[in-house]
């Protein structure tokens, strides 16, 4: 390996510090690799590879570390880190990018902000695109230009041979499919990814309204309500939280984002936000911000240093169905930052043939954070009883909040995981990469 590449085996002295570093969670599971590699270079990945088929171990992936199960930390075997494969090819001419894996999508957005381009990057800061585009890339503005992984055109990947080989729609097409939605369960490393970018949308920002925890049942009918015709350049959501903060009180925000050529439209794309119910404190207009503005005040919501539980669901169930059991979990709900997520969804556009294959109207997610251990078993029950009281309504989660290791439930459709099953039974036959929590844990 090069002589920037680091390695931890089990025992050393820096092992535990790199274990931990490799996930944002606190919630670290009991679960030790035998070693952990910092490759620097493909060629460290390559290596690292063939050390592991050599050993017969099986192999762990982390890029951003965002994954809130730690999925990527496994007993035994060996954990390779992408965090430093970080480098950006961009050409504006062609509208296109190659990244590596571990570049985070707020550094990329920074990146293509100064050259006017636009990327559907990640709604939180330090996601490694490695994770988030191979879940399928749930970003800013994909109602309106799509799924993050739609607009990947290629990948270079190291496959468990420690070979790299190249997949885009006329060569290992079967791979590419798979890159596309497969999350955890891609057979293979992703060294780098050859993007597609979009024009930037001129005006950004968003609208806030602040509501009373009392008004859940209002809002939520509201919502259902304008969801369907909610134009795709508007993102609407509410998060129901102990304590916001942006007033440091109880309460409900509704939020708006949205992405659009000019004010004037921004003014017809949320001329719905009038109909809303009444009840809210001061209302401030629209505000245009950068997304990384946008990014900052999300983040507010998931502090460093805390530990995580989180789960989520997809449902077409009505405001009806879905209001006892919304109402049941926010009576219930946690001390902040624990905080429940409601999110218009209802694509519009239709997907490309890729592993990624299940959404639905309505996006549902609870956030289970804490900073005292002692508050380790009445925060997960919450978000394990919430679950258990949705899953009537479910259609399936998306993988960028999985919680797979404790709870199975479906996050593509059937056809795609059989055939994503046969891919990774095809290039990957001596199982060589881990795939989901639930499945090898």
């Amino acid at each position: 390996m090069t002589p920037q590449c680091e390695t931890f085996r089990r025992g050393d002295s820096g092992y535990e510090s790199a274990r931990r570093a490799t996930c944002r969670n606190l919630h670290l599971p009991d679960r030790y690799p035998d070693l952990i590699v910092r490759a620097t270079s493909e060629a460290d990945v390559v290596e690292a590879v063939r050390m592991a088929k050599a050993n017969d171990w099986k192999i762990g992936i982390r890029s951003g570390g965002h994954s809130w199960t730690c999925n990527h930390v496994r007993d035994g075997g060996l954990l390779l880190d992408l965090s430093q494969l970080d480098t950006v090819t961009l050409d504006t001419e062609s509208m296109t990018a190659v990244v590596g894996p571990g570049v985070r999508s707020n550094e990329l957005d920074g990146l293509l902000a100064q050259h006017d381009v636009f990327f559907p990057v990640g709604h939180c800061e330090g996601v490694g695109l490695g994770g988030y585009l191979l879940q399928g890339g749930f970003g800013w503005n994909s109602r309106a230009v799509g799924m993050a992984c739609e607009s990947v055109l290629a990948i270079d990947y190291v496959d468990g041979d420690g070979v790299v080989r190249h997949a885009s729609p006329g060569e290992n097409a079967d791979v590419y499919w798979a890159a596309r939605g497969a999350g955890p369960g891609f057979p293979g490393i992703v060294t780098r990814f050859h993007l597609r970018l979009h024009r930037r949308p001129p005006v950004i920002g968003g609208r806030l309204a602040i509501y009373p925890l009392e008004s859940l049942e209002e809002i939520l009918h509201w919502a259902h309500t304008v969801g369907p015709d909610v134009a795709t350049s508007v993102e609407l959501m509410f998060v129901v939280s102990r304590r916001l903060p942006f007033t440091g009180a109880p309460g409900i925000v509704v939020i708006s984002a949205a992405f659009a050529d000019t004010l004037e439209q921004v003014e017809v794309d949320l001329s719905f936000l009038e109909t809303r119910p009444p009840g809210a404190g001061d209302v401030p207009p629209f505000r245009v911000m950068s997304l990384a503005a946008l990014t900052q005040e999300t983040m507010a919501f998931l502090p460093e240093e805390h530990f995580h539980v989180v789960d989520n669901v997809w449902t077409h169930a009505s405001a009806e169905q879905l209001l006892p059991v919304l109402q049941g979990i926010v009576d219930k709900l946690p001390p902040a930052p624990a905080h429940l997520i409601w999110m218009n969804w209802w694509p519009k556009l239709a997907r490309a043939d890729m592993a990624y294959s299940l959404e639905d109207q309505t996006y549902v997610a609870q956030y289970g954070l804490w900073s005292d251990p002692s508050d380790e078993a009445a925060v997960t029950s919450w978000v394990m009883d919430g679950m258990a009281e949705l899953a009537p309504y479910s259609t399936g989660i998306q993988l960028a909040d999985e919680n797979l290791a404790r709870r199975d439930a479906p996050f593509m459709a059937a056809a795609n995981r059989e055939r994503l099953e046969r891919i990774r039974t095809e290039v990957d036959p001596g199982l060589r990469f881990h795939s989901y929590g639930h499945a090898d844990a």
